[in-house]
């Protein structure tokens, strides 16, 4: 690639808009959403009592060219530190003025994780959106359903589905620059490409997807003449179904995912520092799962079940021997899943179910044996009801309680209440709910080398009001939410400078934090549609860390007969961060300035059914702004790709 990239980037996105002009109207089918969320069975999102996000497919597709931090992070109440950086920036999840430990993930109904990990948190960088059909986002303490780790939020993601046909498939290739706003180069430097082929025969369904991804051209750190660093993504996922009738079916998968990258150090208060040519990661995952279904006259009855293994190397530089330290980290993770949803009448039903998971881990530095996971290990078995109840005249009740045993702490009690009301003569839902969560210490903290078998689960309540309002023939939808949060025990580290002595602690007293999250969307017609969401977030001092308090989106879509042209605003208020000076040996405080994005999309059918080609600008504006302090984010650049369907 040369310097015609960038030229023949702008030149289809021009002739590819100007063509489309001249199409026909795109006729769009209205159908109810039905959302899972909050039940673990589908449901109209009407009867919900929750405000959960959805983006589905269509809403992937207007974002092609984006990765899944880029897209979460555009979902009101969601900010993923790292979504603008290098891609192999280690990403941040703030829901709800929260932090990575207390967002659970879930993946086809099973709960994803790094048994291995400081905060067993999951790294979202492993998962390919290409191979997303949908994603809710539900806010709010949510253990009731989905246990340890849904403190602030559960992110669900579906992955893809086969077809109904013998086989069917697509190939995509997609390239782009790797520019901060003090670069311009015009040569391609982030590749994406990956192959599908799925379908159904008599009663089996299939899928193999393999996604790749290669990015150079940026140094991770911030600075003059730093080298740059790479990123390199292998994704391999096998699906079979088995339909034995209209009652019973099987689902069972196996994926593998692997990342290298190499990475910087971080900021101390004397920028050469931070460079370096020697640190570098290599994380391995495999993922197998089985999925039963079985639905009866009254309800119907499921199992979720899944485990996975992680290693993680990392060779980082020490300043102090002038060597590489090696650090090996390797962690084991189970969860079986089983509930029934049975329907006592068209109004009331009952979901019960048990969910066991298992952890354990091991760690190495150097050669030397730091964890054992003999030792290192525990498991769960929880118990858990929910019942709700949907009436003839616009009162819907969802609620329930779990009952945690932890194999190490011992046991203890989490519930939820969601009541809603929809009034029948006025186009307006409110809701409100009060629930409240856990998070269990990890593995790391319990046995590391800084563990301490004394720690009990850090424990979440929040309470939410809100409401949610369609108007102008259901073209307007308006909806708003405002959240107050409490978290008791937080996990933190005790460090005695005298003695040195170090480990982890429950920080004694209650922090909170609160906010509003709105959101607003028109269909001014079945071409153009508008819409934004704005969030407000106020945390105590102790939690306040690259956390805006202010924050907005808005977007503005146009469907043609063969395509889609999207452009969209996003704005971030300015954050606290916080940095080791080896200058004066102290943390020093700073401020984030605010920044604004301005991006554009347009993706264009050359041939129906077949071939599709897209073009993205990002940061058009090349806004120059720090997610983190000491770090690069990605300046104005290009992306174009195929898509090609058999």
């Amino acid at each position: 690639m040369n310097k015609k990239f960038i030229g023949l980037s702008v030149f289809t996105l021009a002739t590819v808009f100007a063509y489309a002009q001249e199409s026909d109207t795109l006729k769009v089918t209205n159908l109810k959403e039905v959302v899972v969320s909050d039940t673990k069975f589908a449901q109209s999102k009407e009867k919900s009592g929750k405000i959960i996000e959805v983006i589905t497919a269509q809403d992937l597709e207007a974002k092609k060219g984006q990765n899944l931090a880029n897209v979460l992070s555009q979902v009101a109440g969601v900010e993923i530190n790292g979504n603008q950086s290098f891609n192999g920036k280690n990403l941040g999840y703030y829901i709800r003025g929260g932090r990575n430990r207390q967002v659970a993930i879930y993946i086809d109904g099973v709960p994803v994780s790094d048994a291995s990990g400081i905060n067993i948190e999951y790294d979202l960088r492993l998962i390919p959106v290409e191979q997303i059909e949908k994603i809710e986002v539900m806010k709010g303490a949510s253990s009731t359903l989905y246990g340890t780790g849904a403190a602030t939020g559960v992110i669900n993601i579906t992955l893809k589905k086969s077809v109904k046909k013998e086989i069917s498939g697509n190939a995509y290739i997609n390239m782009g620059t790797q520019n901060t706003s003090n670069t311009s180069k015009t040569s391609a430097q982030d590749f994406n490409q990956g192959l599908s082929v799925n379908g159904t025969i008599n009663k089996v369904s299939y899928m193999t997807t393999l996604n790749s991804t290669e990015t150079k051209g940026m140094s991770e750190a911030a600075g003059e003449d730093f080298e740059e660093d790479t990123f390199s993504r292998v994704n391999v996922l096998q699906k079979i179904g088995f339909k034995a009738n209209d009652k019973l079916s099987f689902e069972f998968f196996g994926n593998y995912d692997r990342i290298k990258n190499t990475f910087d150090n971080s900021f101390d208060g004397i920028i050469a520092n931070a460079d370096d040519l020697n640190n570098n990661g290599f994380s391995e995952q495999f993922r197998i799962g089985f999925l039963p279904k079985y639905k009866y006259n009254k309800g119907e009855f499921a199992i979720n079940a899944g485990a996975s293994t992680i290693d993680r190397v990392l060779n980082i530089s020490n300043s102090w021997s002038g060597t590489i330290d090696n650090y090996n980290y390797s962690g084991r993770s189970a969860s079986i899943d089983a509930f029934n949803k049975y329907n006592f009448s068209k109004q009331v039903y009952l979901v019960l179910g048990a969910q066991y998971q298992y952890f354990d881990m091991s760690q190495n530095t150097n050669g030397v044996v730091d964890v054992i996971k003999e030792n290192a290990k525990f498991n769960l078995l929880d118990p858990y009801a929910t019942v709700v109840f949907n009436s003839e005249f616009g009162l819907n009740i969802n609620a329930g309680a779990r009952y945690n045993t932890h194999s190490e702490y011992g046991s203890q009690a989490v519930y939820n209440f969601n009541p809603s009301y929809s009034f029948e003569n006025l186009p307006l839902k409110v809701l409100a709910s009060y629930s409240t969560a856990f998070i269990t210490p990890s593995l790391y903290q319990l046995y590391g080398p800084y563990g301490n078998l004394d720690l009990t689960p850090e424990e979440n309540a929040t309470a939410e009001f809100g409401f949610e309002s369609q108007l102008l023939d259901k073209k307007l939808t308006i909806n708003a939410v405002g959240f107050y949060r409490e978290e008791e025990n937080t996990f933190g580290f005790y460090y005695n400078s005298a003695t040195f002595e170090s480990y982890y602690i429950n920080i004694d007293g209650t922090y909170n934090a609160k906010g509003v999250e709105a959101s607003v969307r028109y269909t001014l017609s079945e071409r153009f549609n508008i819409g934004g969401n704005y969030t407000f977030t106020q945390v105590e001092e102790q939690l306040n860390r690259l956390i805006p308090k202010h924050k907005g989106n808005v977007d503005l879509n146009y469907k043609f007969k063969r395509g889609t042209f999207g452009i969209n605003y996003q704005y971030v208020d300015h954050r606290s961060d916080a940095y080791y000076d080896s200058n004066i040996w102290a943390t020093q405080a700073v401020n984030l300035g605010a920044y604004q994005l301005v991006n554009s999309n347009i993706s264009y059918e050359l041939l129906p059914n077949r071939l599709h080609i897209f073009g993205t600008v990002t940061n058009i504006l090349n806004d120059d702004f720090q997610e983190v302090i000491g770090y690069n984010t990605r300046g104005r650049n290009f992306k174009l790709g195929l898509n090609f369907l058999f």
